[in-house]
């Protein structure tokens, strides 16, 4: 099979469209068990009747890894942004309904969200005092089994034509405290530059769900410090500066 028409590309993948499917290569280096993992999430989110690509099959092209998925034909909420600046409060408003939609939805076979975060926390490269008492928060945090993206951005909606929205990429889906997941797309607006966004993200969230704004806050040391393990240098810097274990007022 040749794959030609190639629609996105991600550190050690690459996304191509073939007629009506989307093939996501993984490089050789990529873990096997990552990409049966995150092909296994999507089968799993699947049964929640959220609107995502259904998963067609996992083969293996030209000794890659490989999951073949359904194309939905649309425009990313990120170049929806972009294109309409004016009407940026309306995308950001979808974006946080769709949020809370999810968090509304279980599927008790995702990961938990607390032995992921413990466990990315071990690997960073933080002083034993940090990592501690970043285990010690998580600890104390409630204990939830809300459907966690772990990556939802604009740029992973879909659009359709027709308005229906679709979310993608569900490799760091796992079921747990919904602020995580909040806090994780605040830092990721942050990321990007875009702080008002971030802001007016946050207070929609915390108005829409009645959810207090420091309690989302919490967790940002807690996320900041598991997303260090994969960020580049720069990103790195500006998720250290999160990484202050101290009590929001």
């Amino acid at each position: 099979m040749e794959l030609n028409t190639i629609i996105a590309e991600r550190k050690n993948k690459t996304i191509y469209r073939d007629a009506e499917k989307v093939y996501k290569v993984f490089d050789q280096s990529y873990s096997k068990a990552d990409v049966l993992n995150e092909a296994l999430n999507q089968a799993r989110i699947e049964g929640t009747g959220l609107n995502i690509p259904k998963v067609l099959e996992v083969t293996m092209i030209d000794g890659k890894w490989t999951i073949v998925s359904d194309y939905i034909k649309g425009k990313t909420l990120a170049a929806l942004m972009k294109e309409n600046p004016g009407k940026k409060d309306e995308y950001l408003n979808l974006l946080v309904d769709l949020q809370l939609n999810m968090h509304s939805k279980v599927c008790p076979g995702l990961n938990k969200l607390r032995d992921k975060m413990k466990r990315k926390i071990g690997e960073t490269d933080l002083s034993a005092t940090v990592c501690y008492d970043l285990q010690t928060r998580l600890e104390s945090m409630p204990k939830h089994n809300k459907v966690c993206h772990g990556d939802f951005k604009p740029s992973n909606i879909i659009i359709k034509d027709d308005g229906t929205p679709y979310i993608l990429d569900w490799s760091h889906a796992t079921q747990g405290n919904a602020s995580a997941d909040v806090a994780r797309t605040y830092l990721l607006f942050c990321l990007e530059g875009d702080i008002n966004g971030a802001k007016k993200y946050l207070d929609l969230f915390c108005k829409k769900s009645n959810t207090e704004k420091k309690y989302v806050q919490k967790w940002m040391p807690i996320v900041a410090a598991s997303q260090t393990v994969k960020g580049n240098a720069q990103e790195r810097e500006f998720l250290y500066s999160w990484i202050d274990v101290v009590d929001y007022e």
